[in-house]
């Protein structure tokens, strides 16, 4: 997603001078056709990354529409008290990109995983969060985005090749994309791990189980009424997501059906526990924590068995 999210930004900043992209010594063999196209649009703040969304911050209040780009934790958690405290509370145009959500870094370990960016920002009234499912949707979301009012992050994978089936690029705020219909269970996706979901919904169908598939990736502020036309019509809803249990695309549907009495049940693939000492490919972690299509199939079907019909 970083190359497509990378060319795109260039395109729109060939229209429009006020972008510009500020990186913390991060990015490279992906940053560069900014960098080369752009060179006096282009900071480089060193291992900085408070100091580059104060940077940002400033820049922003002069006029500009500045990018910064890091790994999710030092994109998000890092700087958090600087992302608060400056766009968030002066309602300006940063926008934040954190690369690899979830365990795309697998093998850097513990540190370098993006587990908890979206509930630390979802915490924030103030800010956006886009999380796209593959490189297709990326282009369209930062098409549909980069140019709206207050601050936007941008969760964002490495994977430039993968696409989920079906969706095509759609992307919309405050809407999510239904990328395969069905009638017996919902699942709901968020981020790089959507095409697994689409893999269990079809194991699933060879189990006489028609799963529908969806894709979250406008998050915050929620789209409610979006969710909701879709969780009235199904009693189960399974939600994906490489994120902690608390906090992303699982609580969010939770507060979605708590708040407007919805007879759905929800069941939850998410990480569950603290992975330390734990570290491999982005596929091992996944089916360490539960997020392959096998695990997926298993956790759908046990929530319709206690919840639901098949």
């Amino acid at each position: 997603m970083r190359a497509a999210f990378i060319q795109t930004l260039v395109e729109l900043a060939t229209q429009d001078e006020r972008i510009l992209l500020l990186t913390a010594d991060l990015g490279y063999l992906a940053i560069e056709p900014f960098a080369d196209r752009f060179p006096d649009r282009f900071f480089n703040v060193g291992v900085a990354e408070d100091n580059m969304l104060g940077v940002a911050t400033g820049l922003a209040d002069s006029g500009f529409i500045p990018f910064v780009y890091s790994i999710v934790p030092f994109a998000v958690l890092r700087p958090f008290e600087f992302i608060r405290n400056g766009p968030i509370m002066h309602r300006l145009p940063v926008r934040i990109v954190g690369v690899g959500g979830g365990f795309e870094y697998g093998h850097n370990g513990l540190t370098h995983f993006g587990v908890e960016d979206v509930g630390v920002m979802r915490t924030q009234p103030g800010i956006r969060v886009v999380a796209p499912a593959d490189h297709e949707q990326t282009r369209t979301a930062l098409r549909r985005t980069w140019d709206v009012a207050g601050p936007v992050y941008y969760r964002i994978g490495k994977d430039d090749r993968t696409v989920v089936t079906g969706l095509a690029g759609q992307f919309e705020l405050d809407e999510v994309q239904t990328v395969r219909p069905g009638r017996d269970v919902v699942i709901a996706a968020m981020g790089s791990v959507a095409p697994e979901a689409v893999a269990a919904a079809e194991q699933l169908r060879e189990q006489g189980v028609d799963a529908e598939v969806i894709v979250v990736a406008s998050i915050h502020p929620a789209p409610e009424q979006s969710l909701l036309s879709v969780l009235r019509r199904f009693p189960v809803c399974v939600t994906v997501e490489a994120h902690y249990l608390s906090g992303g695309l699982g609580s969010l549907v939770a507060e979605v059906i708590a708040e407007a009495s919805v007879p759905c049940r929800l069941a939850r693939c998410a990480v569950r526990e603290l992975p330390i000492g734990v570290t491999g490919s982005q596929r091992f972690m996944h089916e360490r924590s539960g997020l392959d299509r096998a695990a997926i199939v298993r956790r759908t079907l046990e929530a319709l068995k206690t919840g639901g019909k098949a």
